[in-house]
């Protein structure tokens, strides 16, 4: 096994369950991620991620062998630049949770490779923590819902809810299956709060308050609120599922 460490050079890797992009989406590496490979497939790469232990097979790309990561991306999604001025913008954006190493500063744009610049205001230090939820799941409401997701481009259920803890530097379960192991919990719940995470089979949806959820919800193709007994009526109604579990933020 080649013990060497890399970091995501792209907004995103696919992470797929086998070595072919016809396979089924898994996850998602963000730009700046840490990963190991674990071996070469053809094309294909088998790997580990560092942060959540999760395998599977992402096509050969670019990587950082190095990187000092200094800042981490704090909205949905942050273009990139050519060059330090507004006029000089891409097609391409940077993800939420993604790490960057400031290269260089100028005009309020921070460098972080050659020929790409993103807005200094849409960052936060590396080391800082943000406790809202609320405000860090909102940035994806309206996201459709993409199985394996994790960034603007597309969210399932789970990463919504990781990407929390990841943002925080945080340890937390890619699937569902996985985080309802985390913490002890209860299965039944009169009145709901702010925080409690609601697990069904695999899906999960976080409480915004005592009334209203947050979820990426695969019926209705993307992330968006809804109220807590009613979906619970719904997925119990449509899908013949009932909760498993209940666990607090």
């Amino acid at each position: 096994m080649v013990k060497n460490r890399y970091f995501c050079r792209s907004p995103y890797f696919n992470v797929y369950e086998t070595s072919t992009t016809k396979s089924k989406l898994s996850s998602q590496i963000l730009y700046g991620e840490k990963f190991q490979i674990i071996q070469k497939k053809k094309n294909f790469l088998k790997v580990r991620t560092i942060y959540d232990k999760y395998v599977g097979f992402i096509k050969v790309g670019k990587f950082h062998k190095k990187m000092n990561q200094t800042h981490k991306v704090s909205v949905l999604k942050s273009k990139i630049y050519s060059k330090p001025l507004s006029g000089f913008g891409t097609k391409k954006f940077l993800p939420f949770s993604s790490k960057i190493e400031l290269l260089e500063k100028k005009n309020n744009f921070v460098k972080f490779e050659k020929n790409k610049w993103v807005n200094f205001n849409e960052l936060e230090s590396i080391k800082k923590r943000n406790i809202d939820f609320v405000k860090i799941l909102k940035l994806f409401l309206g996201c459709k819902y993409k199985w394996g997701g994790k960034s603007f481009d597309g969210i399932d259920c789970s990463a919504l809810l990781q990407i929390f803890y990841q943002f925080n530097n945080k340890f937390f379960p890619r699937d569902t299956v996985d985080q309802v192991k985390i913490k002890k919990g209860v299965i039944k719940k009169k009145v709901f709060k702010r925080g409690d995470i609601i697990f069904w089979k695999g899906h999960v949806a976080i409480c915004l308050n005592s009334n209203n959820l947050i979820h990426a919800y695969g019926p209705k193709k993307k992330v968006l609120i809804m109220p807590i007994y009613k979906t619970i009526k719904l997925i119990e109604k449509t899908a013949n599922l009932k909760i498993i579990k209940i666990i607090s933020i």
